[in-house]
């Protein structure tokens, strides 16, 4: 496997790989990286479809890109995808999967059409005082000492934040600013979550920087993700003969290792009850999901607060993974990132209203028709003074095909679930039923008090805690991950958002789609090049602009700098005069032309040249020193140009 970039390899059919019809390959995990590991088997390694089996523990495939519609309690939610243009992986699949809703569509094309002709930002993206906007307005606020905070991070080494927390990285200083509520609750970074990982996450979308504040760096499916998504790749798998086994639970992978080989040699499965067993040979490939940010899920409904019945390190995916690495230091450490429930997880519910009172409240601070099938707040809206640290958004509706036109779907989070009671409804949210999470909700969107419930009990709302949903988030250092294929690997690889690939971001689908093509090309030997992650952060232009924003737009010479700094930079600025840099500077916002004004100018040179060349022409003597005058200014002022230029 290797990487490429450009579009020269981009739409290349790569050769079949030989002996490909007499390998077989087994999937652990129908969510989107086991589904995309299959896509890339079919359409690039052009394995037979019938020697594909996706193994399932749940009846549903998709993993956590889910939606559904539950009879008894509703519309479920558990979150949604934000989407990058810069997800090369992810487009290179999805321009080959036909949509299922657009005949002659493929996921692609459909989603590139809805996302220019209805591009996504925000209007309102932080809130105050019960659904009033809190007039954010695009800025960051970052003062010097958080800007150098920022700096430090991005420029330090992966080893240097090796198990750092983003706590030990920042102070008040930062965590005051703008920059901090826009990211917390866009990404779901905790202080206690990976220093490291919040720096691959700055230096992957640095050329997004100037969409944060407005969330218009982000793109949407026109559904929820399981039928924009999972379901045309279900479609396509199988298809092509794949066999999808539901209600199958992988237990234990047993594997011959050593320092340089390492065999995958049987599966032990558990299918509807029954206990069965797989022997596997150097030609049978396994691609493993390792742990899963959905397992405990627990949901509620209306009246019921979900109950997480597991404890910390439980799960299905978790023990698998648990197994593995009992067996060889290279499948990684599961134990770094399931420790502590309270650290990695997040409740979420849905709300599904055809108030028009609740609709006309939400219209006020989006200042979008909630039901006009169009952007509605352009991604998530921010409660600041929430003490749960709410924040909801809704996609264009219907979010389901068999929605109602009339209903909407409201997504709606929060970060501090266990220790804090909520501003309206006083105890913490993982108690909350339903209509009590509505009504918090309700509260921040600007509801009048002495409606609140009535109103709650009129919407139909369904939440869902996840214990591990940002469990990929705790600290770590290299080797807890492991590698996508280890070193000295056969048959088996790590596909997901617990496999290690280098420079990408976990929580996309850009990850799980990246490792699972790298995990295919790499097992399969397919020839053709994996997509480099994207390089903004190696693009000159790209760190110009990004430092303009983050500075509320002000040009460098009004940046918070020292003054000894400024004065460099101002030198600097003389020296680069008239040149395809400064050009650059000026057009991206960072400079204007007078910050360009040279060291001397030739004209006032040649004045003083020839006012003492007169001073001195009457005497032999004088002559020669006049020539000398000259010469030497001459010089001078050609080196000054020299060293200007």
């Amino acid at each position: 496997m290797y990487y490429s970039s450009g579009n020269y390899e981009a739409f290349a059919k790569p050769e079949k790989p030989e002996g490909i019809e007499k390998k077989h390959a087994y999937i652990v995990g129908s969510g989107l990286a086991g589904l995309a590991a299959a896509c890339f088997l079919i359409r690039d390694a052009q394995m037979p479809g019938e020697n594909i089996t996706v193994f399932e523990s749940l009846p549903v495939a998709g993993g956590s890109c889910d939606g559904l519609h539950d009879p008894q309690k509703g519309y479920i939610m558990r979150g949604g995808r934000e989407m990058d243009n810069h997800f090369e992986c992810m487009w290179d699949l999805f321009r080959s999967i036909p949509s299922i809703v657009n005949p002659g569509e493929t996921i692609f094309s459909e989603y590139y059409k809805l996302n220019k002709e209805d591009p996504n930002y925000s209007l309102c993206r932080v809130t105050e005082k019960q659904g009033q906007d809190a007039h954010t307005d695009r800025q960051y606020g970052l003062n010097k000492n958080a800007e150098k905070q920022i700096l430090k991070l991005m420029l330090s080494t992966d080893e240097e934040l090796a198990d750092k927390t983003i706590d030990d990285v920042f102070d008040e200083d930062f965590y005051k600013t703008n920059f901090w509520i826009y990211w917390q609750t866009m990404f779901a970074f905790e202080k206690w979550h990976s220093a490291l990982e919040m720096k691959l996450y700055m230096q992957r979308y640095i050329h997004h920087i100037d969409g944060l504040p407005d969330l218009s760096a982000l793109r949407f499916t026109r559904y929820n993700q399981y039928e924009s998504m999972i379901l045309p790749m279900l479609k396509y798998i199988e298809d092509a003969g794949g066999k999808i086994a539901y209600n199958t639970q992988v237990t234990d992978i047993q594997c011959e290792t050593s320092p340089t080989r390492k065999v995958a040699r049987s599966i032990a499965y558990v299918q509807d009850g029954v206990e069965k067993h797989i022997e596997l040979t150097d030609d049978d490939f396994v691609f493993i999901t390792n742990g899963s940010q959905g397992d405990g899920s627990a949901y509620g409904d209306q009246t019921h607060a979900p109950e997480i019945t597991i404890k910390n390190g439980q799960g299905p995916s978790i023990e698998l993974w648990k197994k593995l690495a009992a067996q060889d230091d290279a499948f990684g450490h599961p134990d770094k990132f399931f420790r502590d429930i309270k650290e990695t997880s997040w409740e979420s519910w849905t709300v599904d209203t055809a108030n028009k009172q609740v609709l006309s409240a939400i219209e006020k601070i989006c200042h979008r028709d909630p039901l006009s099938g169009k952007v509605v707040t352009g991604g998530i809206v921010t409660a600041k003074d929430s003490s749960w640290l709410l924040s909801w958004t809704i996609n264009r509706q219907g979010q389901f095909v068999d929605q109602p036109d009339d209903h909407c779907l409201i997504w709606v989070y929060g970060l501090n679930c266990w220790d804090d009671d909520g501003d309206y409804v006083h105890k913490p949210m993982y108690k909350c039923t339903g209509e009590e999470l509505c009504q918090e909700w309700l509260y921040h969107i600007g509801i009048p008090v002495d409606e609140i419930d009535a109103l709650a009990k009129e919407c139909n709302t369904t939440p869902c805690m996840m214990p591990y949903v940002t469990s990929f988030f705790e600290p770590r250092a290299y080797g807890d991950r492991p590698l996508v294929v280890p070193e000295g690997s056969v048959n088996m690889a790590f596909v997901g958002q617990y496999a290690e690939t280098p420079r990408d971001t976990v929580f996309t689908t850009e990850y799980s789609i990246r490792t699972a093509m790298e995990a295919v090309y790499t097992l399969c030997n397919v020839d053709r090049g994996v997509p480099e992650v994207w390089g903004s952060i190696f693009d000159v232009r790209e760190l110009i602009k990004a430092g303009v924003k983050m500075n509320d737009g002000k040009m460098i010479k009004d940046w918070p700098l020292p003054a000894s700094q400024k004065a460099a930079i101002a030198g600097a600025f003389k020296l680069i005069n008239n040149t395809e840099i400064s050009k650059l500077l000026i057009k991206l916002g960072a400079a204007e032309k007078k910050d360009f004004a040279p060291i001397v100018k030739m004209t006032k040179v040649k004045v003083e040249v020839t006012k003492k060349a007169a001073e001195l022409k009457d005497s032999k003597a004088a002559k020669i020193g006049a020539g000398v005058t000259v010469a030497s200014l001459m010089t001078v002022a050609a080196l000054l140009h020299k060293k200007k230029s």
